[in-house]
């Protein structure tokens, strides 16, 4: 055997093994990666997707499943190439703004079954360009940031949520135009407009907006009327106390007695007549 035959029957498996550790480490994520919990898997191609042969291949992103974790906030340390998160069925109370940065191959995010009130404008920042689904259903959402939605591009599923639907809301869901499936499943709890409680949001057509503008206005006009009616009141309260005070002195003057005339004065007067 020559030294260059030698030399390749060393090589070859070494370059066997070390393409093989890739492929695992690739394949199965370290758990130091994975949040406490949750359970990381590399997502699977889809067999009708041809990405190349070698480990570039297998670039698809980590499955991340926290689902019934008692979480009771979002896991801040997600492993940055995560494709499918999973936070169903948790305590999770709020969604913090730029919760999610940094995830940049996100493509579906299930926060469903949780305790989340309200979102911000920035809970989705830094994923609307990827993120194709997602679920929101059977929380305790009442509002949301106007803007909440504004970029998003992905399915949206809101349903089961006890929505107080005002102006907001509206603004919020007119930011959706391309998913008109949120906003026809989104059920009143409560409204601005009280014909609209417990019926679906789309189901009476009122602008909201402008129905808060009109009863602003009402209220300032209810206000400034009432500020003038405390003015006359105060002014003929006024007038009217000074007018008693002028009557209780002329009367006080009236009841005042005579001076007496002295005698040497009649004589004087007679005289001078």
């Amino acid at each position: 055997m020559t030294p260059l035959d030698l030399w390749l029957s060393r090589s070859i498996p070494m370059c066997l093994l070390l393409q093989s550790l890739v492929l695992m480490a690739l394949c199965f994520p370290s758990a130091s990666m994975c949040p406490k919990g949750c359970v990381c898997q590399r997502a699977r191609p889809d067999p009708g997707l041809h990405l190349g042969p070698g480990p570039l291949g297998l670039l698809l992103g980590l499955n991340v499943s926290c689902t019934g974790s008692r979480l009771k906030e979002i896991p801040p340390d997600l492993p940055p190439d995560t494709a499918v998160l999973r936070l169903d069925h948790n305590q999770i109370m709020a969604v913090p703004d730029h919760a999610f940065r940094g995830l940049r191959l996100l493509r579906e995010l299930n926060l469903s079954h949780n305790s989340v009130e309200t979102l911000g404008e920035g809970a989705f920042s830094g994923v609307e360009a990827t993120l194709q689904v997602l679920d929101l259903s059977h929380n305790r959402i009442t509002s949301v940031h106007k803007d909440a939605f504004a970029r998003l591009k992905a399915r949206v599923l809101v349903d089961d949520n006890p929505w107080h639907c005002d102006c907001t809301l509206q603004q919020a869901l007119g930011g959706m135009a391309h998913n008109h499936e949120a906003a026809a499943r989104v059920l009143c709890r409560s409204s601005e407009l009280q014909e609209q409680e417990g019926r679906h949001f789309l189901a009476v057509d009122t602008d909201l907006c402008n129905l808060a503008k009109r009863t602003t206005d009402y209220a300032m006009l209810v206000t400034m009327f009432g500020w003038f009616a405390m003015v006359i009141s105060y002014v003929v309260y006024y007038v009217r106390q000074n007018q008693e005070d002028a009557r209780r002195h002329l009367e006080y003057l009236k009841s005042l007695p005579s001076k007496p005339v002295k005698p040497n004065e009649v004589e004087d007067i007679s005289t001078v007549v």
